[in-house]
């Protein structure tokens, strides 16, 4: 069973290579979603998309939120949950963007009729 605080122990003395790694893949998990919905892929690939994008923010949510625990108030942490909180905004907007006009763009013409426009 992990305990919280050698998780946020861990999260603080790997500080580096944790943002390394997060900050490129939440921008770039969070424009393949954006991609997604542009070029009309279907839905379970924005959501599989979205979902990985989702978890790299939160773990960075997390992040910034054990340097704040123990007092760390600085433009970085500040900088770093900005970019977390902006990647899931954007990621469920592309969700919502992709479901309301998914619908509306593809007429069924079941009927052979062609739609008045």
């Amino acid at each position: 069973m992990l305990d919280f605080n050698t998780l946020a122990e861990f999260s603080r003395g790997n500080c580096i290579s944790i943002c390394a790694f997060l900050v490129p893949a939440n921008l770039l998990v969070t424009i393949l979603t954006m991609g997604l919905v542009a070029l009309r892929r279907p839905s379970h690939q924005v959501w599989q998309s979205a979902a990985i994008a989702s978890f790299f923010a939160s773990v960075m949510i997390f992040h910034v939120y054990t340097w704040f625990l123990i007092g760390v108030v600085m433009a970085p942490t500040y900088i770093l949950l900005w970019l977390a909180i902006t990647c899931l905004v954007t990621n469920l907007a592309a969700i919502l963007f992709q479901r309301r006009y998914s619908n509306n763009n593809n007429p069924s013409l079941s009927n052979g009729s062609i739609p008045n426009v």
